[in-house]
């Protein structure tokens, strides 16, 4: 099986993960009653319910964007700060980042899968250890912001919490058959602050309080249809 290598920064050491399939999981919120507003958010903008809950989506390894910039068609594609679980070779080698599931909310409109597939996944250049965060799980934070005319707007903010548990997150990939080795899972985002914002910039930040330390990363937004 075709594999990529995904660089990563764990504790001050360069690594290199095999990659051989990537997942976004969506509709991950722990509160049934918040995920279906969410829910009801996206059908305002045209987008059909989802056939069960949580939903997995496969999309394309050369997603994986981490060079702080990715290009689009059109000018209503946004991203969503997640919990990124990558599994390396062995099943206790498991690492923990931020990425944004960048969607094309026009075409999430026709088909979601394919909303999946278009755009990039960007995530960021650092990662922990799952086992260094496990026992303060729920009490990391996820936070985005976007810049709208040149000022940065409040995206998200919020404990992940908020998302179904890891163990639940495990169970349901076991569900879908998915091996838990040398993949990468986009595995659930926060609720956004104001509902759904088209910027030029994405940032995104996974912060660890208890251990003061902070993942981070950014990406520039280019419409490849924009007018000079």
């Amino acid at each position: 099986m075709s594999t990529t290598l995904l660089p990563l920064m764990i504790n001050n050491e360069q690594r290199e993960i095999k990659v051989s399939h990537v997942y976004c999981i969506g509709y991950a919120g722990r509160n049934i009653e918040k995920t279906m507003e969410h829910i009801v958010e996206l059908e305002k903008i045209g987008v059909p319910r989802p056939k069960e809950i949580p939903t997995l989506y496969p999309v394309r390894r050369n997603s994986l964007n981490q060079t702080g910039e990715i290009e689009v068609l059109g000018g209503q594609s946004s991203g969503e700060a997640e919990i990124v679980l990558v599994f390396g070779d062995k099943e206790d080698e498991v690492f923990i980042t931020v990425g944004s599931d960048h969607t094309d909310r026009s075409l999430e409109t026709i088909d979601i899968n394919q909303s999946k597939q278009i755009c990039d996944k960007p995530l960021a250049q650092k990662a922990w250890k799952l086992k260094d965060v496990i026992d303060h799980w729920d009490n990391l934070i996820l936070s985005s912001q976007v810049k709208l005319d040149g000022q940065w707007k409040e995206y998200q903010r919020a404990k992940i919490n908020e998302i179904i548990p890891l163990n639940d997150i495990k169970s349901f990939l076991n569900k879908k058959t998915v091996p838990m080795k040398n993949i990468v899972v986009f595995s659930g985002t926060v609720p956004l602050l104001e509902g759904f914002k088209y910027g030029s910039v994405f940032k995104m930040s996974f912060i660890d309080e208890i251990q003061n330390d902070e993942i981070y990363a950014e990406y520039s937004i280019t419409r490849l249809d924009a007018e000079e």
